[in-house]
């Protein structure tokens, strides 16, 4: 990490500790989980004093930005008084240490409120939201032919999403669209601020030009949570675009250790660091959805076990699919198969290895992600079945920032009378505060799906050694 870093988002982020008032300033080299590929852009706002450290020596890059958080960081960016005052809005009292931010970019026509006069400051933003307030902000280019899939002209973001895009100060996603209800995390809207403010970190729009091989020599899968795409082979070259984990990219040409590769309309070249190997043997995993129907499963804290993992299980195999694993689904909506029947759901769909997905509940400290294999029946079965659940785990106690549980050999039903390879994995505790939270979010369900397709992933690429 760069020396260069001497504190990290204080300002916006430590509303969840409850110390906002009270200057806290961390040290660069103690802080042990900022991306080290915006760290420039990071430094950027440090520098301006736009963001400051959190004083438990974390950034919480995945972490959600609310609106008051929000509009915290705008009010720094543009400079306002951060005096605290009365605001329009019945639920953000002078009280509040964003009143003064809120207040002023109210009176700015930077945010607006809802019809029944509440300002809703703990609610996540989403990328929508995040253009409308970027947009209201900042002097942006006002025209483009720029447009997504799943953003309309009739959309109520439509001109502001544009303008955002067009400006560089937001991609799109490979798949064309935008996702303007997807909530935005704080690493991601601290990239758009500072894109904002400084036009050196906006991203191109365009493509890059073909590298002048047209022949796939190879397909590989994204391991960064965003993948930077430029116009050459180093970080020198500008940017074209962006990629998630989880994404399968067709490789062109390799430089060193950079690749030009493609996905969709996203065409440039990429650190190979940040790839695997996309399995080339074609397999068939079957997921498998805890309970459903009459069960239930686990219920606490406004989640119901069934719906979660279904939610998960069935995003994961969106990310499967991508990779070009062929997925049988035990179930697909709520209903319950036996025990039993999802194992042979299993065999008759010609599957080779099972990966069952669960949600943990127990006391209120429990808390974390782990993940179980069975040691019956041929050493083989289980030995593989062992690799299967350290392949899933590793991915997903660091895609869910949660406690490592570990692997573990139990005896639960569809693993241990099942002769495929198989695991039942455990996304996070229902009856825990902290993991509740996350597992109630689209982007933590998203790193849960994600997390347990790379480890399938991993695991067959081990397979194929």
């Amino acid at each position: 990490m760069s020396k260069k870093l001497l504190s990290l988002l204080f300002a916006l982020f430590v509303i969840s500790f409850g110390f906002f008032d009270t200057e806290q300033h961390v040290s660069a080299n103690s802080i042990n989980d900022i991306p080290s590929k915006y760290e420039n852009e990071i430094n950027y706002l440090i520098q301006k004093e736009i963001v400051e450290g959190f004083p438990d020596n974390t950034f919480k890059p995945k972490n959600d930005v609310s609106r008051e958080e929000a509009a915290t960081m705008i009010g720094r960016s543009l400079g306002y008084n951060d005096e605290k005052q009365d605001t329009t809005f019945s639920d953000v009292p002078s009280s509040s240490y964003a009143s003064g931010y809120i207040a002023s970019a109210t009176q700015n026509n930077i945010i607006t409120g809802y019809p029944e006069g509440v300002f809703k400051p703990k609610q996540t933003i989403t990328r929508g939201e995040m253009a409308v307030m970027i947009s209201k902000s900042f002097n942006l280019q006002k025209e483009s032919d720029q447009s997504f899939s799943d953003v309309s002209k009739s959309h109520k973001y439509f001109e502001y999403i544009k303008e955002v895009a067009s400006s560089g100060v937001a991609a799109g996603y490979p798949d064309g669209g935008f996702k303007p209800n997807k909530e935005i995390t704080r690493e991601e809207f601290s990239l758009f601020v500072a894109r904002s403010l400084n036009s050196e970190y906006r991203v191109q729009q365009e493509s890059s030009e073909d590298a002048g091989n047209s022949e796939v020599i190879d397909e590989q899968v994204v391991t960064a949570d965003y993948l930077n795409v430029r116009k050459g082979p180093s970080t020198n070259y500008g940017i074209v675009g962006s990629l998630s984990t989880g994404s399968a990219v067709s490789v062109y040409e390799e430089n060193g250790n950079w690749a030009y590769i493609s996905k969709g309309n996203v065409k440039g070249w990429v650190s190979q660091s940040y790839l695997i190997d996309k399995p080339q043997s074609s397999h068939i995993i079957a997921l498998d959805p805890g309970h459903g129907g009459s069960d239930p499963g686990a219920s606490a804290n406004g989640l119901i076990e069934k719906n979660v993992v279904l939610d998960v299980s069935l995003t994961a195999r969106e990310y499967l699919e991508d990779a070009g694993i062929d997925v049988a689904m035990t179930r697909q909506t709520d209903w319950y198969p036996s025990l039993d029947g999802r194992v042979k759901i299993a065999q008759d769909k010609k599957a080779d290895a099972f990966v069952s997905v669960h949600a943990n509940a127990f006391g209120e400290s429990a808390n974390g992600v782990e993940t179980f294999y069975s040691a019956s029946g041929l050493s083989d079965r289980a030995y593989r079945s062992m690799k299967l659940a350290e392949f899933i785990n590793d991915r997903l106690y660091k895609e869910m920032d949660m406690t490592d549980r570990g692997v573990k050999e139990a005896g639960f039903r569809v693993i241990k009378a099942n002769p495929l390879p198989s695991v039942l994995t455990e996304i996070g505790f229902l009856t825990n505060d902290e993991d509740v939270k996350k597992l109630k979010t689209d982007h933590y369900r998203e790193a849960a799906a994600r997390a347990i397709a790379l480890g399938v992933v991993d695991y067959y690429n081990w397979k194929e050694e």
